[in-house]
């Protein structure tokens, strides 16, 4: 199998594997179904003293007042039952299905739920507000006003046996990190032992907008300084093999989705950890009533004494998944954006991807002269992967000549082919080496393409307006379809009738599924195909020239 048969091959099966997740394969698991192979949790008992208290399982989430809060970067909603945030919508960012309306990020309604919640558990005083008690707000909507940097949302608690607590968000301009804050003060007559619990709870649906076409992860993720990045999918939770109960003073747990990301940070890069030691914290994940999903942390507090007061700052990152951004706010943040096993090939050409769209200032031909680099790199391998199939194109009549002779006895038409390859000094696997040291860097940059937020709602040119999504009018699905139909008249024609006629229909058949892929992804496939065909054009000639000068020698 050559070079061009080889990377097809491989193309195609990549295609059928993408259609067939598209159109066959079955639908994630309903909330439905999810709920009843939950385990049902009943009231769990008070911790003992000292113990790490675990998250309290969520039932349906009672409606309480909803407080607004409007920043340059946030609609958000903060229900007082719980004083959870409800709604977060990102005013930058556009709905995948509807690009009049932004995008939300976390939701209650509408058939989705995604929420942030915390609370405060403690063995001495059971009465200390959770996700279910009913805070008091001090006015119902709040705005970021201009020249202002910061808005304050103060929600207070009901008095819990002489202690009483405040819960406060922070909206900062031109910044996804929410600082939710609890300040505990203890006016009772004995210390406090108490734990503080953060959370993100979502249903396991894909985002809207999620196409199987360019499959992402979505689900919880973990990252310590010890265990580093690892993501946990919904199934593994339902089938209880995600007991992730780890301690540990650093990282942080997050829900991730395509493009967009939240996080609840135990250390952030601008502060020192809200746990005190490492066994004063944990990580949660688990499943919770109502098909939902629980990803969190459990930071125990340092004894209260009486007449003190405790707080407890915690940093939410709930936003875009933008490189620097991730990188300036937590470490290992950036792995949220989550580039596979090509991650050490991917990180990298992103990284260059981002230097040449500083220097033209448009992300279309960022990845036209991306490709062109790496097109250049490559140059010598693809070289040698060309010249090898010209030579064999050139031998094609001969070995048209030698299935005439030999017919039907394919033992002997094999050994004088080999013969003829010999003499001629061609290796009729040449082609397949340079092509196959390439694959990984042409995943990498497939991946780096796909998970890069900075991409959406990108344009090109004029009828380009989103390079993540598909192109509108089929402009490029349809010049990349003729360019893989024009790569086939340059390759030598297979030896076998039913390989040719393979070789005819698979570009065809890979080239449909470009259809839906995003315009940037084909942008880059098309351009690349353009200076294969050129490379390989090139070579062809000059092997033809030097084989008529031989002859005419």
């Amino acid at each position: 199998m050559d070079s061009k048969r080889l990377i097809l091959f491989i193309a195609l099966s990549f295609g059928i594997l993408l259609l067939w997740q598209e159109f066959f394969a079955p639908p994630p698991k309903p909330a439905a179904v999810a709920a009843a192979n939950a385990p049902t949790t009943a009231a769990a008992p008070a911790p003992a003293p000292g113990a790490a208290p675990a998250v309290a399982d969520a039932g349906a989430l009672a409606a309480g007042q909803t407080v607004h809060v409007k920043t340059d970067l946030f609609d958000a909603a903060i229900d007082t039952t719980g004083g959870d945030l409800r709604g977060l919508t990102l005013s930058a960012y556009a709905a995948a299905e509807d690009e009049s309306k932004p995008l939300k990020l976390l939701q209650n309604g509408e058939g989705r739920t995604y929420v942030a919640q915390t609370g405060l558990i403690s063995a001495g005083n059971p009465a200390l507000p959770t996700h279910r008690s009913v805070f008091a707000a001090e006015k119902t909507d709040y705005a970021l006003a201009d020249g202002q940097n910061s808005v304050e949302v103060r929600l207070t608690a009901p008095a819990a046996q002489g202690v009483q607590v405040s819960k406060v968000y922070t909206f900062t301009r031109g910044s996804y990190l929410i600082r939710v804050r609890y300040e505990i003060r203890n006016n009772g007559a004995i210390p406090l032992a108490a734990s503080a619990y953060y959370r993100l709870l979502r249903d396991g649906k894909a985002p809207e907008g999620e196409s199987r076409m360019a499959y992402t992860f979505t689900g919880p993720a973990v990252y310590t300084e010890a265990d580093k990045f690892q993501k946990v999918k919904f199934e593994d939770i339902d089938k209880n093999k995600a007991n992730y109960a780890h301690a540990a003073d650093n990282g942080w747990v997050a829900m991730l989705q395509h493009y967009f990301v939240s996080a609840w940070i135990l250390k952030a890069n601008d502060g020192k950890s809200v746990c005190v030691t490492a066994q004063n914290c944990r990580f949660e994940l688990k499943t919770a009533p109502g098909g939902l999903y629980s990803a969190g942390t459990v930071v125990d507090l340092p004894a209260i004494a009486a007449g003190a007061t405790h707080v407890i700052d915690m940093p939410l990152y709930a936003g875009p998944q933008i490189t620097h951004v991730l990188k300036d706010t937590a470490p290992g943040l950036e792995l949220t954006k989550d580039y596979g096993w090509v991650t050490i090939i991917a990180t990298p050409l992103y990284w260059l991807l981002e230097k040449l769209h500083a220097m033209v200032n448009n992300w279309g031909w960022a990845i036209v002269l991306l490709t062109i680099l790496v097109k250049a790199v490559f140059f010598p391998l693809s070289a040698a992967s060309y010249r090898s199939m010209a030579k064999m194109k050139a031998l094609a009549p001969r070995m048209e000549r030698l299935k005439e002779q030999y017919g039907d006895d394919r033992m002997k038409f094999q050994q004088a082919m080999m013969e003829m390859y010999k003499t001629e000094k061609v290796n009729p696997l040449g082609g397949c080496l340079p092509i196959v040291v390439q694959i990984p860097v042409f995943i990498g940059l497939y991946w780096a393409l796909l998970a890069s937020v900075e991409l959406r709602q990108a344009p090109w040119l004029g009828w380009i307006h989103d390079l993540t999504r598909p192109d509108p009018f089929y402009v490029l699905p349809a010049l990349m379809a003729i360019t893989m139909v024009g790569q086939t008249f340059l390759n030598p024609p297979p030896a076998d009738p039913v390989q040719a006629k393979m070789m005819k229909i698979m570009p065809i058949a890979f080239s449909v599924m470009f259809f839906f892929f995003p315009a940037g992804l084909v942008l880059y496939w098309l351009v690349n195909n353009i200076l294969s065909i050129a490379q390989q054009w090139y070579i062809n000639r000059s092997i033809e020239q030097a084989e008529a000068a031989k002859k005419l020698g």
